[in-house]
């Protein structure tokens, strides 16, 4: 399972930089993020190198955050592969609460990264199936 960042942060002009600098400027290192917004404010998703520190930096500068546990899945490159996981997902009786693509630094490759229900159940499903999880 992977720790993923969430913040809630104003959707205005310059939210999204203040976040990332306050993260940057702490010597953390951002690698991926989603937002998702509403018309007053958004949810920033990130995977970032040090979850605990981030959302104990962003704490202390006024902004609402939590951590979540995630799944990321590697898929492979290839047409179809994002389908593919769904059907073993589906197969598997398994609720994707969200998903998003990204893309594994380590092994160069998509990263299917899922808010799941039972994870310890999806990720040994899952590795049954053929898929690695990242930690």
């Amino acid at each position: 399972m992977i720790s993923q960042l969430s913040i809630f942060a104003e959707n205005a002009k310059g939210a999204m930089l203040k976040v990332s600098k306050v993260i940057s400027d702490a010597g953390i290192d951002i690698y991926n993020v989603v937002t998702n917004d509403s018309a007053e404010f958004g949810i920033v998703r990130m995977l970032v190198t040090e979850p605990e520190r981030a959302e104990e930096i962003l704490s202390s500068k006024g902004y609402m955050c939590k951590l979540d546990k995630v799944i990321g899945v590697e898929i492979p490159d290839d047409v179809g592969s994002l389908t593919k996981l769904l059907e073993t997902i589906q197969d598997c009786n398994i609720n994707i609460e969200y998903l998003y693509v990204s893309y594994s630094r380590d092994s160069k490759t998509p990263l299917a990264v899922m808010k799941v229900s039972g994870y310890a159940e999806v990720e040994a499903s899952l590795h049954d199936k053929g898929y690695k999880t990242v930690e």
